[in-house]
């Protein structure tokens, strides 16, 4: 079991700077957006990216104990700019080919706000068109495409993401599991048939964690906040992902860096406690 870290939550800096700083932090793995943590280069653009250039990252955080667990990819899939969405695509692919080389097993992404466009009623079609084209490029290279159901998004639920994931049923894509994505303002009070509804649906396929916490603030809005800080049934989450996905790897979101070592102890301290009551459980069973 292990906890990880958003590579960004640090800043946009050179990879050596970044490696070093998440190695200091006693962060193993991270996920990490190109173009959200490094100023190396300009990754903005698809066509940077070379065999060399990914070992060459993967190296440097090795060096410093951190691994890549997830290559992340904050891209929008049902464009409606035909030139825009082509260019997302090629990204990912890109992100796929050299995923390897980066030693990470999945490239993840949520598939775009609905809100960024005017709706026609082709966007599930034209998105299930983009994943299609991708997880061809996923299976020719062995890499997981890791799809995140995130409020707002098209995949916005759990039974949504299942809807697609029966549409494309390809063993390359896998769910990344954010339950602070799935909950609102208008569910948050019945939030544990959230979770436990998307460990029913997508269980099987999870690949990675997001964890993050969640609250009600005084305006009745819903707010993000760090680990630990919140009122997510973390326990719950917790057991559930003990149960489905053991040693599933985790990322840490939503923490300033003075605030990271409190957060991932909070997150270590709650698993180990899912993982003993569940081998309790299964000694007692036998």
């Amino acid at each position: 079991m292990s906890v990880g870290v958003l590579a960004h939550l640090f800043g946009k800096m050179s990879y050596q700077e970044l490696a070093a700083k998440v190695g200091g932090k006693g962060f193993s793995h991270v996920q990490l957006a190109l173009w959200k943590a490094f100023n190396n280069y300009d990754f903005s653009k698809p066509g940077v990216l070379s065999p060399g250039l990914a070992e060459d990252v993967r190296e440097v955080f090795s060096k410093h104990n951190v691994s890549i667990s997830v290559l992340a990819c904050y891209l929008h899939f049902f464009h409606e700019d035909v030139n825009v969405r082509r260019e997302n695509i090629e990204r990912f692919k890109e992100l796929i080919r050299h995923a390897r080389f980066f030693g990470a097993p999945m490239v993840a992404a949520e598939v775009g706000k609905m809100n960024t466009q005017k709706l026609t009623g082709d966007e599930w079609l034209i998105l299930k068109t983009s994943l299609e084209e991708l997880v061809e490029e996923a299976e020719k290279w062995g890499v997981y495409i890791g799809i995140e159901p995130a409020n707002d998004h098209l995949i916005g639920t759990a039974a949504s993401l299942k809807r697609m994931l029966d549409e494309v049923p390809s063993s390359h894509i896998g769910v990344v599991l954010d339950p602070g994505n799935l909950v609102h303002k208008d569910n948050f009070a019945h939030q544990d048939e959230v979770i436990q509804e998307a460990f029913d649906l997508l269980g099987s396929r999870i690949i990675a964690a997001h964890a993050k916490d969640r609250i009600i603030n005084k305006d009745g809005e819903i707010e993000t906040v760090v680990p630990g800080k919140g009122d997510l049934n973390y326990e719950l989450y917790m057991t559930l992902l003990e149960q489905y996905k053991p040693q599933v790897k985790i990322i840490m979101e939503k923490a300033k860096e003075h605030q990271m070592t409190e957060a991932k102890s909070y997150i270590e301290k709650v698993r180990e406690e899912a993982r003993v009551k569940a081998s309790v459980r299964s000694v007692l069973s036998h």
